[in-house]
């Protein structure tokens, strides 16, 4: 059923241990969008504070699925056991998912060939937008599931990777969202 999974295999206390990804998001033949994927889990996986709330343990499983325009995040314990599912709306991340997306192209199309204090002034506002979205995820998900800041820019960049990836098989942000 599993698109994709990785597994740390030495995790303890509130965090991720695994992430995967059903079939709902295509797996892209783009050999850049599938680094760029491997990257954010691995960055996921390596450092988070994951914490259902009103739960004490972990370590968790972590997948993601798009539902009717929605991303389903299901936690569970490592043994399987289901510990909550958040169905998060697409909504009000579109105006920095479609930002950062700009922002992420205008950063590439600039590297070689721009100053560096241009490509310093885009990557500015690129972490500004990963700030914002990263601030706004871990607020949409306070009511079920804790994250750190740096777990929340860790997973949006996980989510904007994946819906790039679909977008490209024929989605549109505008239709996720």
């Amino acid at each position: 059923m599993n698109a994709a999974t990785v597994s740390n295999a030495s995790p303890s206390g509130a965090r991720l241990c695994a992430v995967s990804l059903d079939g709902s998001f295509r797996v892209q033949d783009d050999k850049h969008l599938k680094r760029e994927q491997a990257i954010a889990i691995f960055d996921l996986l390596n450092q988070n504070s994951v914490a259902p709330v009103g739960h004490d343990g972990g370590p968790y499983r972590l997948e993601l699925a798009l539902v009717d325009r929605r991303l389903v995040m299901t936690i569970s314990l490592d043994g399987g056991e289901h510990v909550v599912s958040h169905h998060l709306s697409l909504t009000p991340f579109r105006r920095h998912l479609k930002d950062y997306a700009l922002i992420c192209d205008s950063f590439n199309d600039a590297a070689g060939h721009a100053s560096p204090e241009k490509i310093e002034a885009i990557d500015m506002g690129r972490r500004g937008v990963h700030n914002e979205a990263a601030e706004l995820l871990q607020a949409r998900l306070a009511s079920k599931i804790t994250v750190d800041i740096d777990t929340a820019r860790r997973l949006f960049t996980l989510i904007h990777v994946l819906l790039i990836s679909n977008q490209q098989h024929g989605g549109h942000l505008r239709r996720l969202a």
